[in-house]
């Protein structure tokens, strides 16, 4: 499946559960809970998948896990924050770099409207 099809079913299913469930929930909450509809969307989706860091031809486990990786081509990473800062950015930034992913989505569902919360990051 084309990589921009994934993503506008990852947007779609992540809309679905932020107006289901709203803001204000752990990030754990809407990690389950996204996981769930992509598969009902039949993705192929892996959870807090761990990314080993490379180093100098050395695989290092560091310990970076990404939320969910959706058909091995988009990274998404949930946050339920009162705004998203650098930090975030940078991290899943990271995890496209580790991932060999061109295409991530940022999303925090501790927002009003998801729309407000969702960040489209290209590598």
């Amino acid at each position: 499946m084309d990589v921009e099809k994934v993503f506008k079913k990852v947007l779609d299913c992540s809309f679905q559960v932020h107006t289901a469930l709203g803001p204000g929930l752990l990030e754990s909450a809407y990690e389950e809970c996204l996981y769930y509809e992509l598969i009902q969307a039949d993705l192929k989706v892996e959870k807090q998948k761990p990314l080993p860091l490379v180093y100098k031809d050395v695989k290092l486990e560091a310990g970076y896990r990404v939320d969910l990786l959706v058909e091995n081509k988009v990274v998404v990473e949930i946050k339920s924050v009162d705004a998203l800062a650098d930090i975030h950015m940078a991290q899943i930034l990271t995890y496209l770099k580790l991932s060999e992913c061109k295409l991530g989505l940022l999303a925090n569902f501790n927002v009003r409207h998801l729309k407000d919360g969702i960040k489209r990051v290209i590598l």
